[in-house]
C-alpha cells in the first residue's frame, strides 16, 4: 500500500488550509475609487466616533456587544490600513501625472486622519466598555450608592 503523499502548502497559504489572499494591486486608473472609499470609510469612522461621544457621559446606555462589536469592528479595519498605505506608496513611485499625485498626496494624510480617528474609537470604546449596563447591573446596591453619592461631590 502506498503512502499518500502530504500536499504542500504553496504561496499565500498556511499548513493549517487557511489562505492568505495577496492584495491585487491596482493602477493608477483606480485611484477615483480608491479615493471615494478613504474618503468614505473617514466620514463614516468620524461619525461613529461622535456617536459613542455622545454615549460618554452615559455609557450605561450601551451593552458590552455593541462594545464588543465595535472594538472587533474597528480593530479589523485598522489591520487592513497597509493595503491602502502600500497602493498610495507604489501610485507615489510610479509615473503619475501632477494632478494625480496631488490627490494620492491628499489621500496619503486621509489615511492619517483615518488612522487617529480608528485610534479615538478604540479609546473611546475601552473607556465605555467599563459602564455598560451589564457592568453597572453586576455591581450591588450599596456600591451603586456610594458611586452615585461621590458623583455628585465633584
Amino acid at each position: 500500500m502506498a503512502k499518500k503523499k502530504r500536499k504542500q502548502p504553496g504561496p499565500g497559504s498556511s499548513r493549517r488550509g487557511s489562505v492568505s489572499p495577496q492584495p491585487q494591486w491596482q493602477g493608477i486608473e483606480a485611484l477615483g475609487m480608491l479615493a471615494t472609499h478613504i474618503d468614505g470609510m473617514l466620514e463614516a469612522d468620524r461619525e461613529q466616533y461622535e456617536t459613542l461621544l455622545e454615549a460618554q457621559p452615559k455609557p450605561h446606555v450601551l451593552d458590552d456587544y455593541t462594545v464588543n462589536r465595535v472594538i472587533k469592528a474597528f480593530t479589523t479595519q485598522r489591520g487592513d490600513f497597509w493595503m491602502f498605505e502600500e497602493q498610495l506608496q507604489r501610485w507615489q513611485t510610479g509615473e503619475v501625472t501632477e494632478d494625480q499625485s496631488t490627490e494620492v498626496t491628499r489621500l496619503v494624510e486621509q489615511m492619517r486622519l483615518l488612522r487617529e480617528n480608528n485610534q479615538k474609537v478604540l479609546d473611546l470604546a475601552a473607556e465605555l466598555s467599563k459602564g455598560t449596563i451589564e457592568k453597572v447591573m453586576a455591581k450591588d446596591d450599596a456600591q451603586l450608592g456610594l458611586e452615585f453619592l461621590l458623583r455628585g461631590f465633584k
